[in-house]
């Protein structure tokens, strides 16, 4: 087994400016593949995911799943000492990351244009709900809204019935968090080669918009989209659909393939039913009606007993808790539970990704607000008794 090391992004150092769900997803991407992410707090309330739903306390266990292995600084940006001791931290990075409506933190003094002056080789990134232009740029909004406004929400849904929201923040996750992380790395690159960063304007409706690929493809070939359950992967097909089962559970058939239909309908003794795969251009309704009926007959233990030996993409919808428990994410180590800054456990994720020799991360829990403030300080050469004399004046 070879010796760990650090991880690809050793050396890098990022000034988190974010709060809530979508830039702190962001960060933690980065962290967890071995940046220094250190997350600025006003000296106030601070990032309010910390205690949301929380009583006095306790920590959420939301923030602390996605601020792990991170450096805690708390600095006032309304006060101009704070503003100039965040563009010395700034010398010093490599990577900003701000989540503000566009135009907050130029007023503050420590936008893209401030923070270049500076520091010409850093990667800015601001994260907002529809962009830093056009005519939403100044609208508050959330996953549901941007989700709706990219034509997403009204895709899903039962057939006839109203649109329903998805307990999965798409756009926060997606937009706000996956892509810029992605064109954080890449303007890293750039930068590391030519000296030069850029700005990068990443909004959250964009994020799901640019990857509504089907409804595109329906757009561009018909001229529309169709209703909801009325697509290919929206289930319309008997192949693509999901089966409510005898116990009011439920089974996911992703049979695509005809190979593979072909094995569902093997493994269900129903063999008449392999012409009506939608390749073949089958009307997909007998066999909606069929599968329905039949796994309508038995609980979904059955079910699950009875696809394990075959290779034909029938799966269980699980629970969360059920997935937990999963052989599989046990192998993968997906789920930890890890000690807390409070002294609690932390159930969180392990990264999605695995690198060889790597070293283990994710277990530093997430800390409290202001924690390193003294320690990231005294790296641009804040000593005690100036420190203390900021914290009297509540800078930091």
């Amino acid at each position: 087994m070879s010796a760990s090391r650090p991880g690809p992004l050793a050396g890098v150092r990022v000034l988190d400016l974010t709060r809530l769900l979508p830039g702190p997803m962001c960060t933690l991407h980065l962290a967890d593949l071995g940046a220094d992410v250190i997350k600025i707090e006003d000296t106030g309330a601070g990032d309010y995911a910390r205690t949301l739903g929380m009583p006095a306390g306790r920590v959420a266990p939301v923030f602390a799943a996605i601020n792990r292995g991170k450096r805690m600084v708390t600095l006032d940006l309304k006060q101009a000492e704070g503003v100039d001791l965040f563009l010395r931290l700034a010398r010093t990075a490599h990577i900003v990351v701000e989540q503000f409506r566009p135009g907050v933190v130029d007023r503050l003094g420590v936008g893209y244009d401030a923070v270049r002056a500076v520091n010409p080789a850093i990667v800015y990134c601001a994260i907002s709900g529809y962009g830093q232009t056009g005519p939403l740029r100044d609208k508050a909004g959330h996953d549901l809204n941007y989700c709706a406004l990219a034509g997403l929400t009204d895709q899903i849904g039962p057939e006839g019935g109203d649109p329903v929201i998805p307990d999965f923040q798409i756009a926060d996750l997606l937009g706000g968090a996956v892509i810029p992380a992605m064109a954080i790395l890449a303007v890293l690159h750039e930068a590391t080669r030519t000296g030069q960063g850029r700005h990068i304007d990443v909004a959250m409706t964009e994020g799901v918009l640019a990857h509504h690929v089907q409804g595109l493809s329906a757009l561009a070939m018909h001229g529309r989209v169709p209703p909801r359950e009325g697509d290919l992967l929206s289930g319309r097909e008997a192949c693509y659909r999901i089966y409510r089962t005898a116990d009011g559970r439920h089974m996911a058939v992703g049979a695509l393939e005809k190979k593979f239909w072909d094995g569902v309908c093997d493994t269900l003794g129903r063999p008449d039913l392999k012409p009506l795969h939608w390749s073949l251009g089958a009307d997909s309704r007998p066999a909606r009606e069929a599968l329905s009926a039949i796994f309508a007959s038995a609980p979904q233990a059955h079910w699950i007993a009875l696809f394990a030996p075959t290779d034909c993409c029938v799966t269980p919808v699980l629970t969360l808790d059920e997935a937990r428990r999963h052989p599989q994410h046990i192998a993968r180590a997906m789920f930890r539970d890890d000690p807390g800054a409070d002294g609690d456990r932390v159930l969180q994720f392990a990264p999605p990704f695995k690198l060889s020799e790597d070293a283990d991360r994710t277990a530093i829990p997430a800390r409290p607000a202001g924690v390193d403030t003294a320690a990231v300080l005294a790296e641009i050469g804040i000593d005690r008794q100036t420190l203390a004399a900021l914290s009297a004046r509540r800078v930091v």
